[in-house]
């Protein structure tokens, strides 16, 4: 899996230079006004709702003595349970909303590099919304299922420091099976989509994993951060689909 990480990762080497010179810039305009808007929602958000979680985690201690540090805890944790939230929330909502605009991207790249042009599944709007809904908010779910248990992961001494590194390399799992959904849906139904990243774990791992950090960049990481990890996952997806068919 190691070796396909690091796949996922290079795939990133000439993304600007491939977007450029199939002038693909024009179609990342919504898609990116699409993330900027929910990222500042859910700053909002996450502003307003990281003391009220603190409070109720602070409820749990009883005892007087104490009390004021527990809460501080209570407040530094209720931020990463917002952060962890927020993020979860803004990658599946900005993948599954700019599903009709970068299954055309993808599509193009597709072409650019085999020669060979393959139209998505479904070409109206709703079709390829739809897609995106359904993978995303099945990937949600799994995704919180998985996260509830590594974070409670935190609280056990000693080891608990692998809590965030096992929720980073969740969240780039789910990141880069978006990303890698946008070529798919030309290929797989939805069940056989999932199988597909599953046994390409690694590249979806590394994909997601620029992507993550991307969103650590103020303003600029929400911006390039669509344009950059489609392009990438379009790229790999599309030479582990097609060996044989590259220009």
């Amino acid at each position: 899996m190691f070796k396909n990480i690091i796949k996922g990762l290079r795939a990133y080497s000439g993304t600007f230079k491939l977007i450029s010179e199939l002038g693909l810039w024009k179609y990342f305009g919504v898609p990116i006004l699409i993330s900027v808007v929910i990222a500042i929602l859910i700053g909002i958000g996450a502003y307003g709702l990281s003391d009220n979680i603190g409070g109720l985690i602070a409820k749990a201690w009883v005892w007087e003595w104490g009390s004021e540090t527990f809460r501080t805890i209570s407040d530094f944790l209720g931020g990463l349970i917002i952060i962890a939230l927020g993020l979860i929330l803004y990658k599946h909502t900005v993948l599954a909303l700019s599903a009709p605009f970068m299954s055309p991207v993808s599509e193009k790249i597709e072409a650019h590099l085999t020669g060979i042009t393959r139209e998505t599944g479904n070409t109206s709007f709703m079709g390829l919304l739809w897609r995106g809904i359904q993978v995303n908010g099945r990937n949600l779910v799994m995704e919180i299922f998985l996260s509830i248990p590594i974070f409670i992961l935190g609280f056990i001494p000693v080891i608990g420091f692998l809590s965030g590194v096992l929720l980073f390399f969740v969240q780039s799992y789910y990141a880069g099976f978006g990303n890698m959904d946008y070529t798919l849906e030309r290929y797989f139904g939805y069940s056989k989509s999932v199988r597909f990243v599953s046994d390409h774990r690694g590249i979806a791992i590394g994909n997601g994993m620029v992507f993550m950090l991307m969103l650590l960049i103020p303003v600029i990481g929400i911006i390039l951060v669509l344009p950059l990890s489609v392009t990438a996952a379009s790229t790999v997806t599309v030479d582990i689909l097609n060996p044989s068919e590259k220009k």
